[in-house]
């Protein structure tokens, strides 16, 4: 006689939190990167006495504007509109994929492969959110 098996209760999930939800997963990768960032030789002297790659206000402006895109993208693909929000989805997709690739190639070194790993894994996870949201379901005709 068979034992009686459960089954696991499995809930579709609204293509709306799943890409708000890799969006988030990009986040906390570019946050570690980050951190992570500060155990690198001299980095921390760098940041005090003013000789990094944000020597500027402009520079850092720049930056900030950069990685607030993927914050933005959490919220605003569970608040546009469907239309918009594929679009929005599908090309800050492709940029952000491209420009964590370029990050990632321009930083290989020995104390930065943590920042190389995080990249490729950035530009997967980007990818994943294009591919999802090309492929976002279409309603079926009754």
């Amino acid at each position: 006689m068979l034992a009686n098996k459960q089954i696991l209760e499995d809930h579709k999930v609204n293509i709306r939190i799943k890409l708000a939800a890799i969006w988030t997963s990009v986040m906390f990768c570019y946050i570690y990167g980050d951190y992570f960032e500060l155990y690198v030789p001299k980095k921390v002297e760098g940041l005090l006495n003013g000789q990094n790659m944000l020597d500027s206000p402009v520079k850092l402006l720049l930056a900030t504007i950069i990685l607030t895109i993927p914050a933005l993208m959490i919220f605003l693909s569970l608040m546009l509109s469907v239309k918009l929000a594929k679009w929005l989805n599908i090309a800050v997709g492709i940029f952000v994929t491209l420009f964590t690739l370029l990050v990632g190639i321009s930083s290989i070194t020995e104390w930065r492969s943590f920042y190389v790993f995080l990249s490729f894994l950035e530009s997967i996870l980007t990818a994943i959110i294009v591919f999802k949201a090309w492929a976002w379901p279409k309603l079926k005709k009754a």
